[in-house]
């Protein structure tokens, strides 16, 4: 049975009774098929027993929390079932040496900004952008401090989106890029995609033998999953930038589905929904793997992408970003 992920937008109750899992709302009792759920996605106001708890964690389920607005709250995330030592010490090795750290924080931003290249030749809108960036990398390879490397990815960032406007139909410019809250109704799809990206991300790490709060652009923290937050400069550009400019250029997201809130703009539930839609069924697409030589699905790429970083860290291989060919 292949595994799939659940999203549940409704208000209600998870619980366990015997060996198997409801979800009980307003409708009524329904029985969830454990063994076919990947992960879980909570949008509604839902009650977990803890006898849910501890059956998602013996079936290594992660559960995945947003809040009222669609912004990510945090993860159950179960304990760990791949161990490896080896790896955390690798893992944490290459954080605490500069140089190491900034070799790799160099290949995140490196690998972001090629995918944004990737995109605005797609959209016709790449004028400048390719000589831009061969100048931004070299002051990218000279970066001596992950500070300057930040700066340069922000640098990198403003003339992509200053692009990639160019592209998006009046109503759904991004104009300037805001976040908590975000300013307009693009930059509340692009934050509500990143949002949930960052969360498919931590579930594949779980997957994983690699620790997720051990990371090399972003700073770990105490209540975030900095990895994720790494791997998903590489998959913005071509999961999230693609999915957003598709929906508001065909109108399946339109000026309906964002409400005012919090003194900036917010989706709809019916607009989560519409998004989420499309983010899952592109997610489930296969591409041909030029590397494996067979059709891997989108989500799949991000497991491969942090295995990639795994025997890098080991000394295997060295890491190259992935950057799109589809």
């Amino acid at each position: 049975m292949r595994k799939r992920s659940l999203t549940l937008f409704s208000d209600g109750n998870l619980f366990r009774r015997e060996n198997t899992l409801y979800f009980e709302n307003v409708q009524g009792r329904k029985p969830l098929a454990v063994e076919g759920i990947y992960d879980i996605y909570i949008y509604g106001h839902v009650n977990i027993s803890s006898q849910a708890l501890h059956f998602l964690a013996q079936k290594g389920i992660t559960v995945h929390f947003f809040n009222h607005y669609g912004h990510y709250d945090g993860s159950f995330y179960p304990r760990e079932k791949l161990h490896s030592g080896n790896l955390v010490v690798a893992q944490a090795e290459h954080y605490l040496d500069r140089e190491k750290r900034l070799t790799l924080a160099k290949l995140f931003v490196r690998g972001s900004a090629l995918n944004m290249e990737k995109n605005l030749k797609r959209w016709k809108v790449a004028d400048g952008f390719s000589e831009l960036l061969d100048e931004l990398f070299g002051e990218l390879e000279s970066a001596g401090k992950i500070t300057d490397v930040m700066n340069v990815e922000a640098r990198i960032r403003q003339e992509y989106y200053t692009r990639w406007d160019n592209v998006l139909p009046e109503g759904f410019k991004i104009v300037k890029r805001t976040r908590r809250p975000p300013g307009n109704e693009m930059n509340a799809l692009i934050s509500f995609l990143n949002s949930r990206l960052y969360a498919t991300i931590v579930s594949e790490l779980y997957n994983t033998q690699l620790v997720p709060t051990v990371s090399h652009l972003h700073e770990p923290g105490e209540r975030r999953f900095s990895l994720a937050l790494d791997l998903s400069e590489i998959f913005k550009p071509v999961i999230v930038d693609r999915i957003a400019t598709r929906l508001v250029k065909q109108g399946a997201i339109k000026r309906e589905h964002f409400r005012g809130e919090l003194n900036g703009v917010l989706l709809t539930k019916e607009g989560m929904r519409t998004v989420l839609e499309h983010y899952n069924r592109e997610l489930g697409r296969s591409v041909r793997h030029p590397g494996l030589k067979k059709n891997v699905t989108k989500q799949r790429l991000i497991r491969l992408e942090a295995y990639k970083l795994m025997r890098h860290v080991l000394g295997i291989n060295e890491y190259e970003p992935l950057v799109a060919w589809f």
